[in-house]
């Protein structure tokens, strides 16, 4: 299996380009050869970060590591951050403006989703300090195969 790192950049506010980042991630690991549900996985993850940082978090950037024994997705924000990270986590709680209501978004479910996908979840945010998200995804057979969950 190839090892992989690439880095996207991510616009606060872009709506015409959100989403491009984790699709782009999804044909990655697609083209490496990793099984669909860990993909799947892998993409719910990059997905709701991605919008984290278009919607809260400034601008940021996404990076995708990817080696024989693990994925990792680190994703960093110069946005305001977040005031109470354990809030954060819970099902339906959601900081997000009418207007983002408004156009389908603010569930409350992006880090829930993302815990719930990922093997292992860090953050670090402080508030006017940005944010820091670190996800990973162990390749149990270290064959690229992945758990599948």
């Amino acid at each position: 299996m190839p090892q992989l790192t690439k880095t996207f950049p991510i616009k606060a506010r872009d709506f015409i380009r959100a989403g491009e980042v984790s699709i782009q991630i999804q044909g990655l690991l697609k083209t490496i050869g990793f099984e669909p549900a860990l993909i799947r996985r892998v993409s719910i993850c990059a997905y709701e970060s991605e919008m984290n940082v278009v919607m809260h978090g400034g601008d940021g950037t996404l990076t995708l590591n990817v080696d024989p024994s693990v994925i990792l997705i680190e994703v960093k924000d110069d946005g305001p951050g977040i005031e109470n990270i354990e809030l954060a986590f819970q099902e339906g709680y959601s900081t997000a403006s009418k207007e983002y209501r408004e156009m389908g978004f603010g569930a409350g479910m992006g880090l829930p989703n993302i815990k719930k996908s990922a093997d292992t979840v860090e953050i670090r945010s402080q508030k006017g300090g940005g944010t820091y998200l670190k996800m990973c995804f162990l390749l149990s057979r270290g064959d690229g195969q992945g758990t599948g969950k």
